[in-house]
């Protein structure tokens, strides 16, 4: 099965673990692309076309401040993405709870011997 375009679909955005890192890093505030690269060992260029397609998705905005371009974090497209996460956080809770169930019956039996 083909994949979405990248441009259309937050997930394949964020698959690039390059572009997560952006993400975090905007989280803290707008930051130019010289920041972001710098910050990420990335050339100017390569930072740049991260960004191009985060913008696309809708998951940073870009204003201008001067002769500079400031990229900022619009979290709102990422819902989606924590809707879906948040199904197998219930499911790792779930799993936990019943790890520990498990063991506090371990140890009651332990006590009984």
């Amino acid at each position: 099965m083909a994949r979405a375009a990248t441009t259309s679909d937050a997930f394949n955005a964020i698959a690039e673990p390059q572009r997560r890192d952006i993400l975090a890093l905007l989280r803290a505030g707008e930051r130019p692309v010289t920041d972001l690269a710098q910050e990420l060992g990335m050339s100017q260029p390569q930072a740049s076309k991260h960004l191009r397609v985060l913008r696309e998705v809708g998951l940073v905005q870009v204003r201008g401040a001067g002769r500079q371009r400031l990229y900022g974090l619009d979290a709102r497209r990422l819902r989606p993405v924590h809707e879906w996460v948040g199904g197998f956080e219930r499911f790792w809770n779930e799993s936990f709870d019943r790890l520990d169930s498990y063991v506090q019956d371990l140890k009651q039996a332990q006590q009984e011997e």
